[in-house]
């Protein structure tokens, strides 16, 4: 898959798994590659990101497995970021969808 397409959908993901519950990074990490091929190197600074920016917050929770893990909750800021990117990812997909049923017409 085209790199520039995984780094423009990839924070709209992350938004889509956090605003149904908090997760772990590489949590998150697993779950998006089940579906596209990313590493742990994509993601961390991304989430930095969102959290500088406000969108996320971070705790600690005490993890049976080994040391306490990160964990990354959508804010009130985050959850209105996703829904606006929502509905541009919507609006861009069916623009691009429209434009190659086009090219199939022809």
């Amino acid at each position: 898959m085209n790199i520039q397409f995984k780094k423009g959908v990839l924070e709209l993901l992350v938004f889509s798994l956090l605003k149904d519950r908090d997760h772990y990074g590489y949590e998150m990490v697993e779950k998006i590659s089940g579906h596209i091929n990313i590493s742990e190197g994509t993601i961390y600074p991304l989430l930095r990101r969102l959290s500088k920016e406000g969108y996320v917050s971070t705790y600690l929770e005490e993890s049976q497995s080994g040391p306490p893990r990160k964990y990354y909750k959508l804010t009130e800021r985050g959850y209105s970021q996703y829904e606006d990117q929502i509905d541009q990812w919507y609006e861009f997909v069916n623009g691009v969808n429209s434009l190659l049923r086009e090219d199939e017409d022809e």
